[in-house]
């Protein structure tokens, strides 16, 4: 493993964290705001709410996609780097996949 690909690799493992902070963030937010009366608000209020956690969490995932598929293959042929690496299906699909389910509950309890 070249210094080259270890700086790389770290460069990606950050962008990951990084692009599940905001969708993070917004999806507590909303869970907060919806014990204080989020769903009792105006219906144009839980849409635009409804929009900004869907085009966060739909970019925040396609970031993570994206960068898990890089990282996949820069360590290809990297022993040291290969077993951190045979978990990013998880980032690539498990995470999304817990998104839409947290998305679906909070649209329910929005829109109910």
């Amino acid at each position: 493993m070249t210094s080259q690909t270890h700086a790389h690799w770290l460069e990606l493992r950050k962008t990951i964290v990084v692009s599940q902070m905001a969708p993070t963030a917004l999806l507590i937010t909303t869970v907060a705001l919806l014990q204080f009366g989020l769903a009792d608000t105006d219906f144009a209020v839980r849409v635009a709410a409804a929009g900004i956690l869907l085009a966060s969490g739909i970019l925040g995932a396609l970031v993570q996609f994206q960068t898990a598929s890089e990282a996949e293959k820069l360590v290809a042929d990297d022993a040291t780097l290969a077993s951190s690496a045979r978990w990013l299906w998880v980032i690539k699909y498990v995470t999304p996949a817990i998104f839409v389910i947290i998305f679906g509950a909070l649209m329910a309890a929005l829109f109910r």
